[in-house]
């Protein structure tokens, strides 16, 4: 059995192959390494391509099952899941505003958030996510201040214990780097007890950067050095890594989270309102 490519890339063309194969009058729209929209939902192939990874001499296998159970499940039709199942699967996640380019924003339950990014929510099921929709939001008979409300909840339930990792720069500065690689590594940003989490470690308020979803770096403010030489690297990464989010820096305090740009706040751009 032909194996799968494990070029990112690679993987999710081969992977909208096999769909338009199985479902030949699906709309299938290629929107990232390892996300696709199928009939204008978004699906994320992150677990799939773990899945395969680990069991890459299976990954053919392994894919047409996914797609088989997804497919005679209409497991892509969430709109009629009931509240009480999906509530405990409801997570966050924060998007560049660009995703807008590929998704209907009137259908895409989300809110605005800083840096020029929102969040939008997702149901996560044992082998993938799927974006949930402002009809789900109506069904449910909630509204998106609720739904935001469950999802931090259950990000902060997801991973209590997050893994960190203290580095201390040549020129004083601090960095935690949390790199669970679960999905939820940027969106960790949303967690409600990150502040006095990270606080003690990093000396007060902090920054954190968020070049793509798969990476979560919080900063002290200072020494201005220490952050001008990570603002190239943190741009850098938000240009080769998959799923971007943000070059900018976020500006975490006791009261929140700002858009702070790349430079400390209130030598360039300014932080803005909190979210």
């Amino acid at each position: 059995m032909a194996h799968m490519p494990m070029e990112p890339e690679a993987f999710a063309e081969q992977v909208a192959t096999l769909v338009r194969r199985l479902q030949p009058g699906y709309n299938i729209e290629l929107t990232g390494p390892r996300e696709m929209l199928v009939n204008g939902r978004r699906l994320d192939l992150e677990n799939l391509y773990r899945m395969v990874l680990h069991e890459p001499d299976r990954g053919t296998e392994i894919v047409e099952h996914f797609l088989d159970q997804l497919f005679t499940g209409d497991a892509l039709d969430m709109t009629d899941v009931p509240f009480e199942f999906a509530k405990p699967r409801i997570m966050p996640r924060i998007q560049p505003e660009s995703i807008f380019e590929h998704l209907s924003r009137e259908l895409v339950a989300h809110i605005p958030f800083v840096n020029d990014t929102v969040v939008v929510f997702v149901t996560d099921l044992p082998h993938m996510t799927v974006s949930i929709t402002t009809e789900q939001v109506m069904r449910w008979g909630i509204d998106l201040d609720e739904l935001e409300r469950i999802a931090r909840a259950n990000l902060d339930e997801y991973a209590p214990e997050m893994e960190m990792q203290v580095i201390e720069s040549k020129e004083g500065g601090k960095a935690v780097i949390v790199a669970e690689q679960d999905g939820y590594d940027a969106a960790r940003l949303l967690m409600s007890n990150l502040f006095r989490e990270l606080a003690p470690r990093l000396g007060g308020d902090f920054y954190v950067a968020t070049p793509a979803r798969d990476m979560f770096i919080a900063l002290s403010c200072d020494p201005k050095p220490f952050l001008d030489r990570l603002a190239g690297r943190i741009e850098d990464d938000f240009k080769r890594m998959p799923y971007p989010i943000s070059k900018d820096l976020f500006y975490v305090t006791r009261d929140g989270v700002a858009g702070a740009g790349v430079w400390p706040a209130g030598e360039q751009n300014g932080a803005e309102d909190a979210a």
